[in-house]
């Protein structure tokens, strides 16, 4: 059984490449009705990820559609690959949204949002682990952007796929979840 990250990243993939439209699209569901159960619905700023469909990433617009029935304030963001740094705006009815080379869908522009402003994030993953470790592709955007989040923020992640036991290789840069949900349940994690 794969337990460091290379192995896992490469493993994961191929679990996700084996999902068809509508495995994506029943799951996708099925993890927005778990989020709903999480006791993060009284604050205001929730940064959500759009998704990479050739990556077969969870469909965050049925998330979107939560958090926008509930009148929260929903911050999408824009990635500079060189300096490897997020950049947040405002999803307002006039933001548009363009794919960039990586296929990741962005805003264009829009006001921007501080990270320290943000309290909520919900967080795409590969993988992750029992103890709250999660796999990410690789380029550290994620990590880099939790740091720059106040203590507080709650970390969600979102997964197709239940825990595995442990992740060997985590460093200490590696912001741990405080949740993840997948379709079946909501991983809880104490430190």
């Amino acid at each position: 059984m794969a337990t460091n990250k290379k192995e896992l990243r490469l493993q994961y993939k191929n679990l996700r490449k084996e999902l068809s439209i509508d495995d994506i699209e029943e799951k996708s569901l099925a993890i927005a009705n778990e989020v709903l159960q999480l006791p993060v619905w009284d604050k205001t700023y929730y940064h959500v990820f759009l998704p990479i469909e050739e990556q077969k990433e969870v469909n965050t617009e049925y998330i979107l559609h939560l958090l926008s029935g509930k009148d929260k304030e929903i911050v999408v963001s824009k990635s500079d690959f060189e300096t490897r740094k997020m950049f947040h705006f405002l999803l307002t009815d006039n933001t548009k949204i363009k794919k960039n080379e990586y296929n990741i869908p962005e805003p264009v522009n829009g006001l921007p949002v501080p990270s320290e402003t943000i309290e909520v994030v919900f967080v795409p993953l590969l993988a992750f682990d029992v103890f709250g470790n999660r796999i990410g592709y690789g380029k550290g955007f994620y990590d880099k952007f939790l740091a720059e989040c106040k203590p507080e923020t709650i970390k969600i992640g979102l997964s197709f796929f239940e825990a595995v036991n442990q992740i060997d290789d985590v460093f200490e840069s590696d912001v741990k979840l405080d949740y993840c949900v997948t379709p079946e349940l909501v991983y809880k994690f104490k430190y």
